[in-house]
């Protein structure tokens, strides 16, 4: 007896299309549960919103992995604007592979799925934010290319700050 392995594909998603949608909020969530998501669960208004904003943000963009038909994985992005290259960008706001999918390709696919993406959309680059204990992220975006950026090595690198409003 043969067993077929599951077939890894990735796509964007479709706002509008149910079971995207709930592919979407389901990942982010299983994502914001974990401890480098925050360790809670999506606030009910937001897992009610989500959806519908994401559609109605200008330049943002989903790719869904799925190993077969289960959703396994997840990409946010959202196109910015580079003023020193006068031309797009794209920034991965969440990466999410459910742990049981973790180590399997599924991270590494997404990502390339990003870049092809952004390419096709006239990015210059793609940014990222990553937690400094991630270890196993920055493994696999430093594998894909990244890493700390910056201008001139006497001024240091960059480094993401915020400050919540709401």
């Amino acid at each position: 007896m043969s067993t077929t392995a599951p077939e890894l594909t990735i796509a964007l998603a479709d706002y509008d299309d149910p079971a995207d949608g709930a592919a979407i909020v389901g990942l982010l969530d299983a994502y914001a549960r974990d401890p480098m998501g925050g360790g809670e669960p999506l606030a009910d208004t937001t897992r009610d919103t989500l959806v519908d904003a994401l559609a109605s943000f200008p330049g943002a963009f989903s790719l869904i992995a799925r190993l077969d038909d289960t959703a396994v994985g997840l990409a946010n992005c959202f196109t910015g604007f580079s003023t020193f290259a006068a031309a797009p960008l794209v920034n991965i706001h969440d990466m999410a592979v459910l742990p049981a999918h973790r180590g399997k390709g599924v991270g590494r696919a997404l990502m390339q799925a990003v870049e092809a993406e952004a390419l096709k959309r006239g990015a210059c680059k793609v940014t990222l934010e990553v937690l400094g204990g991630n270890d196993t992220a920055k493994a696999l975006y430093r594998s894909c290319g990244y890493g700390d950026y910056s201008l001139d090595p006497e001024t240091g690198t960059a480094q993401f700050w915020q400050k919540t409003l709401i």
